[in-house]
């Protein structure tokens, strides 16, 4: 399980060490919200964060999927980016020397279409230091099922957990899509090939369409919704997964402010990660680290210890229904 430390210089210690990972706070950019880590520097201080989360990379560079790729919803918005990146080769080149001086661990998103790609890129990544760990995103096309995603496949999400497990003692975290009917099971496979961790969750599928013309909003009809909106659901699919298993989640989903942040660690998970609120606030993720700290400063925790998996359901339904 998670454990956690001390500052020396502070009364509160926001920290939260996952494997032998230390992350001074526990707020992460999610992937493919804050690119590789590098193009906001006049907006927000990265070292701030607890670690960036890349964009998906993949063996070769992907230009994507053709636009419109983004559309705005009422509380959040669909995507349909297609993975896009510069390959495994031009980031450990010219993307990863960077990322190593922004001061906060650097975790490495890996999307592939075939076990053997996943292993390759990993592999690849290896060889480098300054890499904290992998998320891996199995939210993926395989290519050797009929185009089926890898993580709608429990013993295919298993399979690959394990063949990268082999490969690495780095943190190793399985990106969940809530697209299934039992993501519980799903984060058992991953906890008995050896993850270290289970990120909840990736996007649901949404659609939307403009009701004059009769089209659809972005060219691949449906795509990953995110935002304010799927909060709730994150929040259910995270407690879930924190009943199913014993390893650590990272909280993800319609996370735009501290209070949203905290729930997901009262709940259960050990990190959160932001993601579609940044592309409004690029420092959104800096402001909330904050906002946690203080709550742990008003109700006099030492340490995040005491704040994950805090949640009390032992109130009756007439008292939660009024807030107590």
């Amino acid at each position: 399980m998670t454990q956690h430390a001390m500052s020396e210089s502070s009364p509160v210690s926001t920290a939260v060490t996952i494997r032998d990972v230390t992350f001074d706070n526990p707020v992460l950019t999610a992937s493919g919200t804050f690119g590789y880590g590098l193009e906001c520097p006049e907006f927000v201080d990265v070292s701030k964060l607890g670690a960036v989360v890349t964009k998906s990379i993949s063996r070769k560079p992907r230009p994507g999927n053709p636009p419109q790729r983004i559309a705005e919803t009422a509380a959040g918005m669909l995507n349909s980016i297609g993975l896009a990146n510069v390959g495994v080769d031009v980031f450990l080149d010219e993307k990863l020397p960077a990322l190593r001086e922004v001061g906060a661990a650097v975790i490495v998103n890996i999307a592939a279409s075939s076990v053997e790609e996943y292993c390759y890129v990993l592999e690849r990544c290896e060889e480098h230091d300054g890499i904290a760990g992998y998320e891996i995103n199995v939210s993926c096309p395989n290519v050797k099922d009929g185009g089926l995603s890898f993580g709608t496949n429990c013993s295919a999400v298993g399979d690959i957990t394990r063949e990268l497990r082999k490969r690495t003692d780095r943190l190793l975290a399985i990106k969940l899509t809530p697209n299934v009917t039992s993501i519980g099971e799903f984060a058992k496979a991953c906890e008995a090939e050896g993850a270290d961790a289970v990120s909840c969750i990736n996007t649901f599928i949404g659609m939307d369409l403009f009701v004059e013309s009769r089209r659809p909003k972005i060219a691949s009809i449906t795509g990953g919704f995110s935002g304010p909106a799927i909060l709730p659901m994150a929040l259910a699919k995270v407690w879930e997964v924190r009943k199913a298993v014993d390893i650590p989640i990272i909280g993800i989903g319609g996370i735009c402010t501290a209070e949203d942040a905290l729930k997901f660690l009262i709940v259960g998970a050990s990190l959160i990660q932001v993601g579609t609120a940044l592309f409004v606030d690029p420092s959104a993720g800096v402001a909330i680290a904050e906002g946690i700290r203080n709550y742990m400063e008003r109700h006099g925790m030492a340490t995040t210890g005491e704040l994950i998996g805090s949640l009390d359901t032992s109130l009756q339904p007439s008292l939660v229904a009024a807030g107590w």
